[in-house]
C-alpha cells in the first residue's frame, strides 16, 4: 500500500494541472490555470519557493524537467499556444526559448532520453505534433519539424521510447539508434512514428480505443525482451500495448474503471505502472514477470475532494 509522506501547499490561484519532480528528487515543478510555473525546493521535507516562472497567457497543462547533464531546465506547455523553454542560469530562471508554431492549445510535453540530445516532444490541439531541437550546427538556434496532421481533431499526448528498446533500428547514415514516439489523440487513435531522416512517419496504428486517448507512456525497457506503451482514454479503459522483435503490437486491457482516466505513467523499472482519473483515485498495477498478459493492483490510493488533473479543459 503507498501512503502520503509528504504534501506541499503550492500557492497556485487556481487548480494545478501537473507536478513533476526533478531528476534527483529535491525539485518540484507545478504549473497552474493561474497561467504561472513554480519551482519549489522541496529537500529534507520542507518547501521553498525558487521560482515563480511568468510568460504564458492561458492555463498552463504540462511541466517537463531535461535531463540535469543539459544543467538546471524545465520546458511547459499551455493554452495560450506556446512552449516555453526555462532555464536556471546563476541561480536565476529565464526564458530560454518560446515558441508559438502552433495553432490551438499545447496539451502535452515531453523530452527525449538524454542519448538523443536536447529535444522536446509537443502535442496540440490544432492535431500536429512538432518536435523541437537543440541539436543544430547553429549555437542557440533551435530545429522545428512538425508531424502535420498528426491526429485528427486534436492530439492529447506525446511519449518517447527509451533510446534503445529489444526493437531498436540502427540509423547507417547517421550512425544513430533512430528516434520513436507514441501520440495519443481525439481520434482514438494510439499512433508510434519513427524519424526516417528529415521526416517523421507513421510506423503504427493501434486502434482499441472507443474515445479520445488522453495519455500515453512508452515503458523504460532496461532489458525487458517486450517493448510496453501504456494509453488511458475516455472510454475508461487502459489498454497495455507490447510488441517482441518483429511482430505486430498486440494489446491487453489492464482495467476498466469507473471514470475517465486522466494520466498513466510507469516506475524507472518498467514493471510498475500508475493509473490516475477522475475517480480520483492512483492505482498501481504489476506485470506479472511470467504472463505478459496478467496485471495485479497492488495499492489503490483515494486522492482526496480535487481532480488529479483537468483534463476535460485540455484538447479544447
Amino acid at each position: 500500500m503507498v501512503s502520503v509522506i509528504n504534501t506541499v501547499d503550492t500557492g497556485h490561484e487556481d487548480m494545478v494541472h501537473d507536478a513533476k519532480m526533478d531528476y534527483c528528487g529535491l525539485r518540484l515543478a507545478t504549473c497552474s490555470s493561474d497561467m504561472s510555473v513554480k519551482v519549489y525546493d522541496v529537500r529534507n521535507g520542507t518547501q521553498t519557493l525558487v521560482a515563480d516562472l511568468r510568460g504564458h497567457e492561458g492555463p498552463v497543462w504540462q511541466v517537463a524537467w531535461a535531463h540535469p547533464k543539459f544543467g538546471s531546465i524545465i520546458a511547459s506547455c499551455s493554452y495560450d499556444r506556446k512552449v516555453i523553454i526555462w532555464k536556471e542560469t546563476n541561480e536565476k530562471w529565464v526564458k530560454f526559448l518560446e515558441n508559438s508554431n502552433h495553432e490551438s492549445s499545447v496539451n502535452s510535453i515531453a523530452w527525449a532520453p538524454h542519448e538523443h540530445g536536447l529535444i522536446l516532444c509537443c502535442g496540440s490541439s490544432d492535431g500536429s505534433v512538432s518536435i523541437i531541437n537543440s541539436n543544430t550546427t547553429i549555437a542557440g538556434q533551435w530545429e522545428v519539424k512538425k508531424i502535420v496532421p498528426a491526429h485528427t481533431i486534436g492530439c492529447n499526448a506525446v511519449s518517447w521510447a527509451p533510446a534503445e528498446t529489444p526493437n531498436s533500428l540502427f540509423d547507417s547514415n547517421s550512425n544513430k539508434l533512430v528516434k520513436r514516439i507514441v501520440t495519443g489523440g481525439c481520434d482514438n487513435l494510439v499512433k508510434i512514428w519513427r524519424e526516417d531522416g528529415d521526416q517523421w512517419v507513421e510506423e503504427a496504428k493501434l486502434e482499441r480505443h472507443s474515445d479520445w486517448v488522453r495519455d500515453v507512456a512508452w515503458a523504460p525497457s532496461l532489458g525487458m525482451p517486450r517493448s510496453y506503451i501504456a494509453s488511458g482514454s475516455q472510454d475508461r479503459r487502459v489498454i497495455i500495448w507490447s510488441k517482441h522483435g518483429n511482430e505486430d503490437w498486440r494489446h491487453t486491457v489492464l482495467n476498466t474503471f469507473d471514470d475517465v482516466i486522466w494520466s498513466v505513467s510507469w516506475s524507472l523499472t518498467g514493471n510498475i505502472l500508475a493509473v490516475t482519473g477522475g475517480d480520483n483515485k492512483v492505482t498501481l498495477w504489476r506485470r506479472d514477470p511470467v504472463s505478459d498478459d496478467q496485471w495485479t493492483c497492488i495499492s489503490d490510493v483515494n486522492k482526496g475532494q480535487g481532480q488529479v488533473i483537468a483534463g476535460e479543459q485540455r484538447a479544447l
